[in-house]
């Protein structure tokens, strides 16, 4: 009867260790696992941090369009820029001209005395060549030959 290893298996002569093949190879593994595990964490922050943006331009949106008729004149031909923070915008405020899908809209309007007024914002951050921009649309109407805001 033989003691030892099992049938085909044998057993190196004197070695107990890894040889320097297989450490290299478990090396760049390991290398290549790591490399990959840090493109996909720099990826994620890259994706926060645009996201964070987004959401302030946003917000800052929503701050400037609440204050259109209230701070800002709602008035056809009227236009202003400005800055919040890193944010800078500009409002711009012009008679609505519609689409073929929105022409009764108007004809609604003009027959209730309401004038139909396009505020459209522009938000924009960032240095070039990495700046961004965003627009912002809504249509607001007023009382007809009334203007909010003067």
């Amino acid at each position: 009867m033989k003691h030892g290893l099992p049938n085909g298996v044998h057993s190196r002569a004197g070695g107990r260790g890894f040889t320097l093949l297989e450490l290299l190879l478990a090396f760049v593994v390991f290398a290549l696992s790591f490399a990959t595990v840090l493109e996909i964490l720099s990826g994620s922050m890259r994706n926060t941090v645009r996201a964070r943006h987004y959401s302030e331009a946003a917000l800052t949106a929503q701050s400037v369009m609440d204050q259109v008729g209230v701070e800002i004149p709602l008035m056809a031909g009227f236009s202003l820029d400005g800055d919040s923070g890193d944010y800078a915008w500009r409002i711009e405020i012009t008679e609505f001209m519609p689409t073929n899908e929105l022409v009764h809209s108007v004809e609604l309007a003009e027959l209730t005395g309401i004038a139909l007024l396009h505020v459209e914002l522009f938000v924009s951050w960032g240095e070039p060549p990495r700046e961004q921009n965003r627009r912002f649309s809504t249509v607001r109407a007023v009382l007809a030959n009334r203007e909010i805001g003067t």
